[in-house]
């Protein structure tokens, strides 16, 4: 068997650490390696320990998930980064994206979907997932004034007509079996559009591209 995936805990409440590493590490492939009380030393032990997945409280005192999700994205084969939020969010969340973050997790969400949401990131390939990451993406977005650059917009328009298709089926959560059957193209046609999008708008992955169409107008909420 390979080796479990090594996720991180940071959150400044010990209750919630050790319901969601009781969920953690209750599963055979998945593992909790490093927990930490706020951004700050989460750096200082995520420099001595390896771990493939973190799951980020956005606030939290001494170091906020905002600066600690950017400081660890910025170096080369980073974990990935998973935030965890409430459902009165505001544009501190969309930062943290916008920071390198790969998706939202409901800190109140059933424990398949944070199992899920940390499977699927650690892949590479996730989609808007969990399930309420769309819908918190436009709950964000409609509060957020229009702030997308004029290279945000020059990156788009070097997207294709249907590397546009794609990315607006990204928006809407399907995942790339899902596009390419409305596409009726194969799924590694599929891949390669998508990677094409993530280069051209360069983004971490389909979380950050998908932001980069909602600013951009591309995509609406509820659309």
């Amino acid at each position: 068997m390979s080796e479990p995936v090594r996720v991180a805990l940071v959150d400044d409440q010990q209750l919630v650490r050790a319901g969601f590493r009781m969920v953690i590490d209750s599963q055979p492939d998945l593992t909790v390696a490093v927990e930490a009380g706020d951004g700050a030393e989460a750096l200082q032990l995520l420099a001595r320990e390896r771990v493939d997945v973190v799951l980020m409280d956005v606030r939290m005192p001494t170091m906020d998930g905002i600066t600690a999700t950017a400081r660890l994205t910025a170096v080369p084969d980073s974990p990935r980064v998973v935030v965890l939020t409430t459902f009165d969010l505001d544009e501190y969340v969309v930062e943290a994206i916008r920071a390198g973050a790969s998706g939202f997790l409901l800190k109140d969400a059933p424990p398949e979907e944070m199992l899920a949401a940390i499977r699927t990131v650690h892949r590479g390939d996730a989609v808007i997932a969990p399930s309420s990451t769309r819908r918190l993406l436009e709950h964000l977005v409609t509060a957020l004034p229009v702030s997308a650059t004029s290279t945000a917009h020059d990156a788009l328009d070097a997207l294709t007509d249907r590397e546009r298709e794609v990315l607006v089926l990204m928006a809407r959560g399907r995942s790339n079996t899902e596009i390419a059957a409305d596409l009726y193209v194969a799924e590694a046609t599929v891949k390669t559009h998508v990677g094409r999008v993530l280069a051209k708008l360069g983004a971490r992955d389909r979380v950050q591209a998908v932001v980069t169409a909602y600013e951009t107008g591309l995509v609406r909420p509820g659309s």
